[in-house]
């Protein structure tokens, strides 16, 4: 027998340390603390990005259904419509803060085209009736082109400019713009 293959190298073993694979306990704490400080800096990011969203959502649903109106006075040859309303279906009476609106046709078949309903906690405001004319034109009581304003606003401080106002200009010419106001967080 030969000497390497005896007893006393059977009792000798090969000891491989293999490391042990994962994250230590210290690697793990720092990848959590660099993530709480990513998540501490993009929440309130993120929020205003949420919010700026909504008022330009709502303010674009404003300018689809003033624009609809319009089409609409022209495909029907008819007066069109869009008026501040509380229950989504008629038109309010009086002045008032828009939680909603309705867009109809007006005279002796009067029918609803479209209803909208502003979501809480935007609000909208300011705003005339509109008429829309079978030429297509919104004309003020004097029978002048209609300059009128709607403002659509987030009652908070995220983004800074929390108001988009919507003009209907020489009676038929739509635009938006961001607006800041002049107390922030609130709405006129």
């Amino acid at each position: 027998m030969h000497p390497s293959h005896g007893p006393s190298c059977r009792r000798r073993r090969i000891r491989v340390h293999a490391r042990a694979e994962g994250f230590s306990l210290i690697e793990l704490m720092v990848t959590l603390s660099v993530l709480a400080i990513i998540i501490a800096l993009a929440v309130p990011n993120f929020s205003g990005v949420v919010n700026g969203s909504r008022l330009t959502t709502q303010a674009n649903q404003l300018v689809g259904d003033i624009q609809l109106a319009r089409s609409e006075a022209l495909r029907r040859n008819r007066t069109v419509r869009l008026c501040r309303s509380t229950d989504g279906a008629t038109c309010a009476a009086g002045s008032g803060n828009w939680s909603g609106w309705v867009v109809t046709l007006t005279g002796a078949n009067p029918e609803l085209i479209r209803s909208t309903m502003v979501k809480a906690p935007l609000q909208v405001s300011g705003g005339d009736t509109i008429d829309f004319r079978a030429d297509g034109m919104a004309r003020n009581s004097t029978g002048g082109l209609l300059n009128t304003t709607f403002v659509v606003c987030s009652p908070n401080r995220r983004p800074a400019e929390n108001l988009r106002e919507v003009d209907l200009a020489s009676g038929s010419r739509v635009s938006v713009t961001a607006a800041t106001h002049s107390t922030p967080g609130e709405c006129p």
